[in-house]
């Protein structure tokens, strides 16, 4: 197991615990849990993975959207504060629906951020209006290496906006280096669910056969062995992660 495994098979504090399992069961449930290790999915940062996770069916699902968003304002809470957060920003396109349920939730302003400028009337990247000077929380539904937070972030500061903490539904957290570097584009990470706590949902309930199960583990406990065993990247160095 990776050092940042060993790490996220913890947890904080029993709320964490707790949430995360929550989450996950949610995820599971409305099939938005993917195992398909014969079949290795090819994610977009180029690494090969048995896994794979559609967090925009929750918008689908309204009792599961509100848990989800009473979890989510509520672990923002717990890690960052409850006045710290000026405004909300949602990353195109995913980030959008969570970022109006939080920032509904919290009372507070928010925009989104483009991936890149639509070309015309004002080509802007940010759209709602621009936080500028207000503390911004990135809003996304997951992350796997982190490079499309510390993107969008860049370009919520390049407008003016202060951004030093992103939310995320999902953490893959298998990928080495990924909090660190986040950390080093001053980015502190927030999620709710990893899928180690996938793995410790799937104990209560076979959603998936044994055998799947497994080799998700050895993915998990050595991505960068299995993804190139399979033809993918090894490194966070890789194309980024949309």
């Amino acid at each position: 197991m990776t050092a940042l495994s060993r790490k996220l098979a913890g947890h904080a504090s029993d709320w964490d615990r707790d949430a995360a399992m929550t989450a996950a069961r949610i995820l599971l449930e409305i099939k938005a849990i993917n195992f398909r290790p014969e079949e290795p999915y090819t994610l977009t940062s180029g690494w090969k993975s048995p896994v794979y996770i559609d967090c925009r069916r929750i918008i689908y699902y309204p009792q599961a959207r509100t848990k989800i968003s009473q979890l989510a304002v509520e672990k923002i809470q717990r890690a960052i504060g409850y006045e710290t957060i000026e405004a909300i920003a949602g990353g195109e396109t995913a980030g959008i629906p969570y970022a109006a349920w939080i920032s509904d939730r919290m009372g507070l302003p928010m925009s989104y951020v483009r991936k890149k400028p639509k070309g015309f009337g004002r080509n802007a990247l940010i759209e709602g209006d621009v936080p500028e000077g207000k503390e911004t929380l990135l809003v996304e539904d997951l992350t796997t290496d982190g490079q499309s937070k510390i993107r969008f972030a860049q370009s919520l500061r390049d407008a003016g906006a202060l951004c030093h903490h992103a939310f995320v539904v999902f953490f893959y957290g298998v990928f080495e280096g990924s909090i660190e570097t986040l950390a080093e584009n001053d980015i502190a990470l927030h999620y709710l669910t990893t899928w180690w706590d996938v793995l410790e949902a799937c104990r209560e309930r076979p959603y998936f056969p044994e055998s799947a199960m497994a080799e998700v583990r050895r993915f998990l406990e050595a991505p960068a062995a299995w993804s190139a065993a399979r033809g993918g990247a090894t490194s966070n160095k890789a194309k980024p992660e949309e």
